[in-house]
């Protein structure tokens, strides 16, 4: 399958920038790959306020990363065709971009997770698992606002990708 080169306008999420990529071979292979392991996950859903779990959001977030390197491995270094193309971006946003929500928010959900598992241990039965009730947590409201400015921001990232891959073009052509 030939690909006509031309240059694609990316924009990266998180105030991140944008740069011109050269769309490859690689470049939409990989560009694909990523879309759809993106856009099927927590990262591009809107999460309401007590729907699902805060640990299972931070959870999915996380797998980005792996989800990430095993793309861009298999993709190869046809990807990496200079700092304006798909693997050094998608590393970027990993590194720049989601590792700074996780961290935040997997510190705050960690301590209030350890300080209810404390609050429970001199009432568990033996063998018996604390049980954390997200519904309790003061900083709740607040983190499901954040995800959901993250998940704004990584969507237009996310539809670039998209675009790159082609999508745009399919769906003009109908």
């Amino acid at each position: 399958m030939g690909f006509k080169i031309t240059a694609f306008q990316l924009n990266l999420p998180f105030g991140l920038g944008g740069a011109s990529v050269i769309r490859t071979e690689a470049q939409v292979k990989a560009a694909w790959a990523l879309y759809v392991e993106y856009a099927t996950r927590i990262s591009t859903q809107k999460l309401e306020p007590g729907e699902g779990s805060i640990r299972e959001a931070l959870t999915s977030l996380y797998k980005l990363f792996d989800i990430t390197r095993t793309v861009l491995k298999q993709e190869g270094p046809g990807v990496a065709e200079g700092i304006n193309s798909v693997g050094p971006m998608a590393i970027q946003t990993l590194n720049e971009g989601i590792r700074p929500f996780l961290v935040k928010w997997h510190t705050k959900l960690g301590a209030f997770e350890t300080a209810q598992a404390l609050e429970q241990q001199g009432k568990l039965a033996p063998g018996a698992a604390p049980i954390i009730d997200e519904g309790q947590w003061e900083e709740a409201a607040k983190f499901y606002a954040e995800l959901d400015k993250f998940r704004l921001e990584f969507l237009q990232y996310v539809n670039a990708l998209g675009e790159l891959a082609g999508l745009e073009e399919e769906k003009s052509g109908n």
